[in-house]
């Protein structure tokens, strides 16, 4: 009878410690990339500049096509700009969706419908050791 209360003992602490494993949450923005592209979009269509520094990569490029000329920007540059410009909301419709997608490297389309032309943004985004940042985009007007 003893052995069977320790066995009995034994399997509900097992079966305690199996189910009351807790997974932690992470309340960091830069856990995702949806966080980052969201930041990217609240930025170029609405102004809203507050955390678009904190989800670029110091190396990121930004490039447009424009007829045939290919303009490039640094991270610099870009947030310079953006800063410049923020609360400027642009008279466009901006619809975006991920393109592809793993655990290392995301690209999404983002569109800027204006009157008259459509400005599509190719973002990628990299799962860098410290969140998800933006290192490239690519623009071209149609």
């Amino acid at each position: 009878m003893k052995t069977l209360k320790s066995v009995a003992l034994g399997v509900c602490l097992f079966l305690a410690c199996t189910v009351a494993k807790a997974n932690k949450i992470s309340d960091d923005k830069s856990a995702s990339p949806y966080f980052a592209i969201n930041t990217y979009v609240d930025a170029v269509s609405r102004g809203k500049v507050a955390d678009l520094e904190s989800v670029i990569d110091k190396t990121a490029k930004f490039s447009m096509l424009r007829g045939k000329n290919l303009i490039s920007f640094d991270k610099t540059e870009m947030v310079n700009f953006a800063n410049e410009n923020a609360n400027t909301e642009q008279a466009c419709t901006v619809t975006s969706s991920i393109v592809s997608t793993n655990t290392d490297v995301t690209v999404a389309r983002v569109d800027m419908q204006y009157d008259g032309f459509v400005r599509s943004n190719y973002v990628t985004l990299t799962n860098t050791g410290s969140g998800w940042k933006i290192t490239n985009v690519y623009s071209v007007f149609k």
